[in-house]
């Protein structure tokens, strides 16, 4: 049965790899065999501590909002490795503000990088996966995948829409031998949730409500990556898996 959880010998690309989530999953991807393109726009030498074997990652400087990075970036993962078999869409701002007051210029910038990316990098990594005939394409949706929220006019709609995004490439892809699928992490301990872990209000009212009773860690989201990564999900195709402690069947 282990051997279903196996990435020995397979590639993940893996964007945000340099905090929060994006870590954990690159830490998690490595661990169960997988070599890391890790991708981001800062410095990855905590992540690569944490992997703790230089020959199994691969630090990838590039800024996900251009367009033009994405194919270049996909290419330099598959001459390192000669191939690639995952790729996780993880890197995401958020943007904060009433939707009366919110600008063009942060809607454009979460919309950027949240959505037009992981399909651009998603067509890129595609390309390379329809040659071997096989691959997996895990994208980090959010609760807002399913939910309004308050104040994230962009970040809901880039959500929202990856969520789509995920099940018509899953249909357009699985006769590739491509999965392509998505989790939906709950409200977890991470740098774009710091505002409101601050706010002591809306901090209790979100804690309340997760039958868990508490917030996840990064950590936590990282195992539902490594499944749809595996073996073990082969027929898995269009899923946005929410991982959130129970948040939605409250």
């Amino acid at each position: 049965m282990s051997d279903l959880f196996s990435l020995e010998g397979r590639t993940a690309i893996v964007t945000g790899a340099n905090t929060g989530i994006g870590q954990a999953i690159a830490v998690a991807l490595a661990r169960s065999g997988a070599k890391i393109a890790a991708v981001g726009r800062s410095a990855m030498n905590e992540t690569m501590e944490l992997v703790d074997n230089a020959a199994r990652i691969h630090a990838i400087r590039a800024d996900l909002s251009d367009t033009a990075s994405l194919a270049p970036l996909v290419d330099e993962a598959v001459e390192w490795a000669g191939g690639v078999d995952i790729l996780v869409n993880n890197a995401g701002i958020i943007r904060r503000n009433d939707a009366l007051d919110f600008t063009e210029e942060d809607w454009d910038a979460v919309m950027d990088t949240n959505l037009k990316s992981a399909f651009f990098l998603s067509q890129a990594a595609a390309r390379h996966m329809k040659a071997r005939g096989r691959g997996k394409i895990i994208n980090i949706a959010s609760l807002l995948s399913f939910q309004g929220g308050i104040r994230i006019a962009s970040y809901t709609a880039s959500k929202s829409g990856l969520a789509g995004l995920t099940r018509l490439l899953a249909c357009e892809w699985a006769p590739l031998g491509i999965n392509v699928n998505a989790v939906a992490p709950g409200y977890v301990v991470t740098n774009n949730t710091e505002a409101l872990r601050d706010d002591p209000v809306r901090y209790k009212a979100i804690l309340d409500r997760i039958p868990a009773g508490h917030w996840a860690q990064p950590s936590d989201i990282a195992g539902a990556v490594v499944y749809l990564a595996s073996d073990a999900a082969n027929y898995v195709h269009g899923v946005v898996l929410p991982v959130d402690g129970g948040w939605l069947a409250r």
